[in-house]
């Protein structure tokens, strides 16, 4: 597998809030084993994220949001639903379980138990660096410690839903869940349901 990358320049062509827009030049080994032509390429930089799949074994449920999120408003439905994620910040050590656990509260309202690591993936590879960190932690009634919803300050308005697994399922098949997280953690589940439930 080729691995030789050979970066000729980065600069940082737009910057705001936390996101960065990367312009490269560089050249890359190819499969026959020599270099390529001097390419340009734009990467999004934004950081990485987490999101964690809330299971209720004994109700078979899940905890889903749903807010608006404008880049989705032009081509639908602008109001999205999603399990909870949250951008990992510098402050949180880039440690996904810390920003779980602050998103887990403000978003839901809920105490998190033991956080499990599904996989980490990369969200568009072809225009930005940023990762999902992909979780799943079991939940119950008694676990809500909080109203949840967001926080205002920041604009959130976030509603709190608690829906059977095979009614999310439903909703991937059509297309009312559209956000890739939520269906690659949903489809997860689905594969592990019955090993989780007997746990």
């Amino acid at each position: 597998m080729p691995s030789r990358v050979e970066i000729i320049e980065k600069v940082i062509a737009y910057k705001k809030f936390f996101f960065k827009l990367e312009e490269a030049r560089f050249k890359h080994e190819l499969y026959n084993g020599e270099m390529s032509d001097e390419l340009l390429r734009l990467n999004l930089e934004r950081g990485d994220s987490a999101a964690v799949v809330m299971y209720d074994t004994a109700k078979d449920s899940v905890i889903l949001t749903e807010q608006f999120r404008y880049p989705t408003y032009e081509k639908g439905p602008g109001w999205i639903l999603e399990i909870p994620a949250g951008t990992i910040e510098k402050s949180e050590n880039r440690d996904p379980t810390v920003t779980l656990r602050r998103e887990i509260m403000e978003e839901i309202g809920y105490s998190t138990r033991a956080l499990r690591h599904i996989c980490t993936f990369y969200v568009s590879p072809g225009g930005t660096s940023e990762r999902i960190h992909l979780y799943y932690t079991q939940v119950s009634p008694k676990d809500k410690a909080a109203e949840g919803g967001g926080i205002i300050g920041e604009g959130e308005d976030i509603r709190v839903l608690t829906i059977k697994l095979a009614e999310a399922l439903g909703m991937i098949a059509g297309g009312k869940i559209v956000d890739a997280k939520t269906i690659i953690g949903l489809q997860w589940l689905q594969l592990n349901r019955n090993r989780l439930q007997t746990r």
